[in-house]
């Protein structure tokens, strides 16, 4: 075994022979895979391996496709047999909402450049014959998808490294792992040492006991997971892979056989006081009453299935995760990474999930947005195991379910509360929840203000309510107050602190003390990492505010560019302050009542911040707007958050103040054509494709100043959509098309109450400009519609410079 390696893979399932694959087909040879027994002998071993491409996101599914794009060559560049058959899948639908689901899945596939079918419940059967076509009402097939033997593909990747140079060392135990001066200095086992500055937890269930010798927690729940195996009878060999999401169940043939597993309803975290040590290639004991749920819905789908032989249930472990994404990339820790957490996918994902990883290890940045999956993108919340397993029981319970837009998860709730979470629970807030904060989306009683018959249709009008254009209304014709308490706070500072900013904020924030400057930070590729305010509170401190979902990235940006000398230093004061946003054309007139300070324009300017009081509260007041009206966001200690509440709530009644909640702002910045980090901007998005180019300051240096520069022109750009149906509502990645091209995909939607129209933004070619006709596929209709020029509302600006 080696003593030195430049890269140290800790674990041998189909996920940790990936990212040693890819490392060294990237060029880094000197790279060796630990494994504690043999290789898949954790969850690898038994798992069922299906591979469908077709996911939620994009990343997710551009990684399920380069999977499909390896195994296809895999067997033939390594001499070996992967079990790779490309049968294809079926999804079946038997419920209206279903065939709705397919249908906008048909359309993402679109985007892709998947050659997804919509067929009927006869042509399903046709391809999958032992099934019934009861209540079936239609089906979406996927010839591209297929299935995997687990451990030939395993096999095949530990090959492929090894003729690389890399090193498998099997039967090597992990017993800690050394740093210095917080980074990562060597990998011990039980026979010995390697340096190394670079080591990869891919330890599947294992994962969470490797992180915590890091103290770095991996939140990961070893799930029981059963299939059957059923003996040969005779069935077609090459018949498609086959969900049925209604009935909780999968299909996969197997040599003539079938195999068949679920998602119960009642499922079973195992071994949550630790895995044995000993718990290598072994299975769980048969839990048919379990079972029985999954068996009964198979059955009624497969009748044939009572009569089959079965072999054996298969019950093993496998790792989930508290929102069912991956846990991938960097950790706090410098040098030590983390990819687990495949929920069952390991097998779907390995390919493209190892080439993501080992491209992100050697060029430092991923090649695709995957914050969703990083593994920062936990909080402190997770170190509890009993919130982890409660969440994450609830994604495996739910994992077949129809998740409408605005979909709201209840497990674990509530956790992280405003101090005004009293007052809007009493004024009928319907709350959601991000990064375990409860914010109102909405405010139920304002929905005798609204209008029911701007419901939008389908999946839109779901979780709506007539409330959200009330809201959107109040704040532009009176003033709403809105709690942003959950908005991420981190204050950078320090000698260094402005220097340090500038390198990496693409605006020049170092500005007088009380400016305000909105910027982005860039990768080095010109991509856009972060999108938020600076506010320079004195020579050397600097407060950034970013959204609640972001916090965690921001941060860990920040951090890992941050200088090793302590001329700056960085911390999250999130939960340290309460920020009420009160805006709307009454907003000065609410406010000024309440202070001794001059609120005029020409006295506290837009984009300016000063310490003041409002009643008797100390307040930081930032002027400042998401949703396009004057105001200012307010932001105090924490226990002041409710009388600030009270205090502002009480001035505003006679000037018709409203509740607001998120639904609302959401409306509100889409007519002003404010972006979304996520979704209209990402790390794949440059500034002058989204129309950012205003927030760069090009006479100074940054990081991915470069890049921009040699990208030139931008031969895409994010444009504003307005369609035809103004209750048809693009909820993100449908295709778009120019006449008869497909030229692009949604990047989010919404209704503007204000301009009476649905709005829809999408990165198109630079060529399609104002005025250019488009089509947007919802749910199986194309709805016409046109570029169009924006801001929708107050294109001058002058409201918010009132």
């Amino acid at each position: 075994m080696r003593d030195r390696a430049r890269a140290v893979v800790i674990g041998g399932g189909v996920g940790g022979c990936a990212i040693l694959y890819w490392l060294a087909r990237l060029g880094w040879s000197d790279v060796v895979l630990v494994e504690r027994a043999e290789l898949t002998s954790g969850s690898t071993f038994h798992s069922a391996g299906l591979v469908g491409q077709l996911r939620a996101s994009l990343s997710l599914t551009k990684m399920m496709m380069e999977s499909v794009e390896l195994y296809r060559t895999l067997g033939a560049e390594v001499g070996l047999e992967t079990g790779w058959r490309e049968v294809g899948s079926l999804r079946l639908a038997s419920s209206e909402e279903r065939m709705e689901e397919i249908a906008r899945q048909a359309g993402w596939a679109k985007t892709f450049g998947l050659p997804l079918e919509l067929v009927s419940a006869a042509e399903a059967q046709a391809l999958f014959p032992p099934m019934s076509v009861e209540g079936v009402l239609g089906a979406a097939y996927l010839p591209t998808d297929g299935y995997i033997d687990p451990s030939q593909l395993t096999f095949a990747l530990a090959e492929g490294a090894r003729r690389r140079g890399a090193e498998v060392e099997p039967h090597t135990r992990v017993t800690g792992i050394a740093t210095k001066r917080g980074r990562v200095t060597a990998v011990e086992t039980d026979r010995g040492a390697i340096e190394t500055e670079v080591v990869v937890n891919a330890g599947g269930m294992f994962a969470g006991e490797l992180g915590a010798l890091m103290g770095v927690t991996v939140p990961v729940v070893p799930m029981a997971h059963e299939y059957l195996v059923l003996r040969p009878s005779g069935l077609p060999l090459e018949m498609p892979t086959m969900r049925d999401p209604s009935l909780l169940v999968y299909f996969r043939p197997e040599s003539g056989g079938l195999i068949m597993g679920g998602y119960e309803r009642h499922c079973a975290p195992w071994s949550l006081d630790g895995i044995p040590p000993d718990f290598n290639g072994k299975l769980l004991e048969e839990d048919w009453p379990r079972f029985e749920e999954l068996m009964a819905n198979a059955i009624a789908r497969v009748p044939s299935l009572e009569e089959m032989e079965v072999v054996r249930l298969v019950n093993g472990p496998e790792a989930f995760t508290p929102d069912g994404e991956f846990v991938l990339g960097p950790s706090e820790v410098d040098g030590f990474w983390v990819a687990a957490g495949f929920c069952a996918h390991g097998l779907a994902g390995a390919g493209g999930m190892g080439k993501l990883v080992a491209e992100w290890i050697v060029d430092g940045v991923p090649s695709l947005d995957v914050w969703h999956m990083d593994s920062r993108r936990f909080g402190a919340g997770y170190r509890s195991q009993a919130y982890t397993v409660a969440r994450t029981k609830e994604v495996y319970e739910t994992y077949y379910d129809v998740k409408y837009p605005g979909h709201e998860r209840t497990a674990g709730r509530p956790l992280r509360v405003s101090a005004a979470y009293a007052r809007l629970a009493e004024l009928g807030a319907v709350f959601g929840e991000k990064a375990g904060w409860e914010r109102a989306n909405w405010f139920e009683p304002n929905a005798a203000a609204g209008d029911e018959s701007l419901r939008p249709r389908g999946w839109a009008g779901k979780l709506w309510s007539p409330a959200i254009g009330a809201e959107h209304v109040g704040c532009r014709e009176r003033a709403a107050l809105f709690d942003e308490s959950s908005f991420a706070k981190l204050d950078v500072g320090g000698a260094g602190a402005a220097d340090f900013l500038e390198r990496l904020c693409a605006n020049c924030v170092a500005r007088d003390v009380g400016r305000v400057t909105y910027t982005q930070m860039l990768n080095p590729r010109g991509g856009i990492e972060c999108d938020f305010t600076v506010t320079r509170l004195a020579d050397d401190r600097f407060r950034i505010v970013t959204g609640t979902a972001f916090g965690q990235h921001d941060l860990a940006w920040i951090r890992q560019h941050a200088p090793e000398d302590g001329s700056v230093q960085i911390a999250d004061v999130t939960s340290q302050h309460a920020c009420l946003g009160l805006w709307g054309p009454r907003a000065r007139e609410i406010l000024q009542p309440l202070t001794r300070a001059d609120l005029a324009h020409r006295a506290f300017p837009y984009m300016s911040a000063r310490e003041l009081a409002i009643g008797p509260v100390p307040c930081l007041a930032v002027r400042v707007t998401y949703v396009g009206e004057l105001g200012w966001e307010l932001y105090c200690p924490v226990e002041y958050g409710l009388a600030l509440w009270d205090t502002l709530w009480e001035a505003g009644r006679e000037h018709g103040l409203v509740a607001g909640g998120y639904r609302a702002i959401d409306s509100l910045r889409l007519e002003k054509g404010y972006r979304v980090w996520g979704s209209d901007i990402t790390p794949e998005d440059t500034p002058h494709e989204a129309g950012l180019g205003f927030a760069v300051r090009d006479d100074k240096d940054f990081v991915g100043r470069d890049a921009l520069h040699v990208a030139g022109t931008p031969e895409r750009r994010l444009r504003c959509l307005v369609l035809s149906d103004p209750r048809s509502i693009a909820l993100g990645s449908e295709p778009v098309r120019v006449g008869d091209a497909l030229v692009g995909r949604v990047t989010s939607g919404g209704y503007g109450y204000t301009a009476g129209s649905s709005i829809a933004y999408a990165y198109l070619p630079a060529e399609h400009d104002v005025g250019t006709g488009v089509a947007v596929e919802i749910f199986g209709t194309w709805v016409e519609g046109e570029i169009a020029a924006e801001p929708l509302f107050d294109p001058a600006g002058e409201r918010i410079r009132a």
